[in-house]
C-alpha cells in the first residue's frame, strides 16, 4: 500500500498537478525507488517509457531529441558499456551547483547540476548506462530532474538484440564517441551534437523491436 500511495504520488507530480518547485533534490531522488512506468517508446536494443508532455523529436540509433513545451532533452544510450558491463566511480563535485552520485537497485550513475550563462542551468543524469543533458532555468530544475530520472530508470535493454548488433558489425564505436561516465560542466558536446543532427541522418522507426 505504502508503494502504491509514493507511485501516486509520483505520478500526480509529473502530471503537474502539485508545486514540484517545493520539493528539494532529495525528495525528487527518491523517485528511483518507485516502480517505473511501462515502456511506450521502442528501439534497437533497448525500451523506455515517454511521459505525456512529451515528444521525440530526432531519433538515431542511440541518440533521442525529446522536446517538452520548455526544453530539449538530450537522451544517450550507452550499450556498449551495457553490453561489457563497465563501471566507473562518480566523483562528486563540489564546485557545482548540485553533485550527487547514485546507487539504486543496483544500477549506478550521478547527477551534476552546473550554472550556465543567462541563469541557465545545465543537467546532466546519467543511470543505468543512459544519460540525459538538458539546459533549464532555475525555476525547472526540479520538473527537468523528475522528468530525467522517469525516462531513464524506465530504459530496458535487449540483450539478445545489443549482441547481435555488435555481433554483425552494425555499431562502429571509436574513442571519440560520446562518453556517458564522463561530465561535461560547460558546453556540452553532445548538445552540441544534437543541434548538428539533420534530415539527412538516419531516423529510426518506432517499431516494436523488443516482442
Amino acid at each position: 500500500m505504502k508503494k502504491i500511495i509514493i507511485l501516486s504520488f509520483i505520478i500526480f507530480i509529473l502530471s503537474g498537478c502539485s508545486n514540484v518547485e517545493n520539493l528539494n533534490y532529495e525528495q525528487i531522488l527518491k523517485s528511483f525507488n518507485d516502480y517505473g512506468h511501462k515502456a511506450n517508446v521502442y528501439r534497437s536494443g533497448y525500451k523506455y517509457y515517454l511521459p505525456r508532455s512529451l515528444q521525440v523529436d530526432d531519433s538515431t540509433l542511440f541518440n533521442e531529441i525529446i522536446s517538452s513545451e520548455y526544453a530539449n532533452y538530450y537522451l544517450y544510450v550507452d550499450a556498449l558499456s551495457y553490453k561489457e558491463k563497465v563501471e566507473k566511480k562518480y566523483q562528486e563535485n563540489s564546485t557545482s551547483f548540485y553533485s550527487v552520485a547514485l546507487n539504486y537497485n543496483n544500477k549506478y550513475g550521478y547527477i551534476e547540476i552546473n550554472k550556465q550563462e543567462n541563469d541557465k542551468y545545465l543537467i546532466e543524469i546519467m543511470y543505468n548506462y543512459a544519460k540525459i543533458e538538458v539546459i533549464v532555468n532555475k525555476d525547472k530544475i526540479n520538473e527537468a530532474l523528475l522528468t530525467s530520472i522517469s525516462i531513464l530508470k524506465s530504459v530496458t535493454y535487449n540483450d539478445e538484440i545489443v549482441d547481435n548488433l555488435f555481433l554483425n558489425n552494425v555499431l562502429d564505436f571509436t574513442e571519440e564517441e560520446f562518453n556517458i561516465f564522463n561530465t561535461t560542466s560547460n558546453d556540452s558536446t553532445y548538445l552540441q551534437m544534437g543541434e548538428d543532427i539533420d534530415e539527412t541522418d538516419e531516423i529510426l522507426p518506432d517499431t516494436d523491436l523488443l516482442n
